[in-house]
């Protein structure tokens, strides 16, 4: 059966392309692989559950086309991602998406509910996260306080086994490539869930890193990967620790500001923790809340998986193995490797996906895969304005 499922998914990969009757097979495979895994559901029945995919019920658009909430005769709901008929970068990440997800199950990963072909529509159904993404609880100041610590230790536990079930744990391993705030979704019970698989890849099993083209978020993606596009696990390791640093500071990486000699936030973070002082960095909102050791463990954590040189990144099995530990002794973090703007810049012709000014709906996939150049990123980065408090010690958004 794994063997027939990998078979059916290599066929809709080389099939799928942007001619009409290329699209034709890829749309057979598709269901193929629907009806193998008992998830086709008919265009009919999401009609209905959308209103007949009514503006109310839109949830947002990305590259792909729009996202739609919807609700099941079952009483399920559900969000309908349905694929934008002009879109070449759409297509590619929603056979991804379709790839990848089909034989993914994990409480901290996105579930794929169904697919479906009618015609010239072809749509994915995943379950509908019903709380916001998490940069829209983490990065605005009058949310934030939501997020106490017990709550952002459980974040950050449950991405790193989600992250571990994608490396280890599912049928191939799979590097999702753009691990950020926006693309970690909270349910009822602040449960994280890993989203957005549409610039993810399956990773030979036989190789420690392939060189691949760039694509990802400025702010989160290792330095290795940015400069010389060599893709491993550890890259995802990389911007998990950058989320980690950001979910304890409360600050973007990506729109961080040059103060106190610091080039961003995991400058800032490795220089205080070299001086003993790495408390510094915690979110305010934090301080009746947190536990110093945990949060210390943390700081350190994201330090460790956001070192310059990939192979000194624990792997994600370890990183989950520490936080089920009380506080201990970890090996000391080395320097990052800090990458200017002209690093960035030079990078123009990779895609990026835009992690900046989106406004938030529950399904944060719909608005997380336009593709931006780094230049317009940089630009957009340095017009956010910040101030810092009156000790001097942490910027403060404006």
């Amino acid at each position: 059966m794994a063997t027939k499922f990998k078979s059916l998914l290599q066929k809709l990969k080389t099939t799928f392309r942007s001619g009409s009757s290329r699209d034709t097979q890829g749309a057979e495979y598709l269901e193929q692989i629907a009806a193998k895994e008992q998830k086709l559901i008919p265009f009919q029945t999401l009609a209905q559950a959308t209103n007949n995919f009514h503006p109310n019920h839109k949830l947002g658009e990305g590259g792909f086309g729009p996202v739609y909430k919807g609700k099941l005769k079952d009483g399920r709901v559900i969000a309908v991602k349905k694929l934008s008929h002009h879109s070449k970068q759409g297509r590619r990440e929603f056979m991804s998406e379709a790839k990848l997800l089909g034989g993914v199950q994990h409480r901290n990963v996105v579930a794929l509910l169904g697919y479906c072909v009618h015609g010239s529509e072809k749509l994915l159904v995943y379950e509908y996260v019903s709380n916001e993404s998490l940069d829209k609880l983490l990065f605005k100041s009058s949310r934030r306080g939501e997020l106490d610590w017990k709550r952002r230790y459980d974040i950050i536990a449950g991405i790193a086994r989600g992250l571990q079930y994608l490396h280890v744990d599912s049928h191939n391993l799979i590097i999702h490539r753009d691990i950020k705030a926006s693309n970690i979704l909270l349910d009822d019970n602040w449960v994280p869930k890993i989203a957005d698989f549409g610039m993810a890849r399956l990773f030979p099993d036989d190789q420690t890193y392939v060189n691949t083209r760039v694509a990802g978020t400025n702010g989160y993606m290792a330095p290795e990967y940015l400069m010389q596009g060599r893709l491993s696990a550890k890259v995802d390791v990389f911007s998990f620790g950058v989320l980690v640093l950001e979910l304890i500071s409360g600050q973007r990486n990506s729109s961080f500001g040059t103060y106190f000699q610091a080039e961003n936030l995991i400058d800032w973070a490795y220089k205080l923790y070299k001086k003993g002082r790495s408390l510094e960095i915690m979110d305010p909102t934090l301080a009746s809340s947190a536990v110093p050791d945990q949060v210390a463990m943390c700081i350190q954590i994201g330090l460790l998986c956001t070192q310059g040189d990939p192979k000194l990144r624990p792997t994600m099995p370890r990183v989950v193995l520490l936080l089920s530990k009380r506080p201990g002794t970890l090996e000391e973090p080395t320097r990052p490797r800090i990458l200017g703007p002209r690093h960035t810049k030079s990078h123009t012709k990779t895609a990026f996906s835009s992690d900046v000014g989106t406004s938030g709906v529950s399904y944060s996939s719909a608005l997380t895969t336009n593709t931006v150049s780094a230049t317009e990123i940089d630009s957009r980065a340095s017009s956010v304005s910040r101030g810092h408090d009156t000790r001097g010690k942490r910027p403060v958004e404006g």
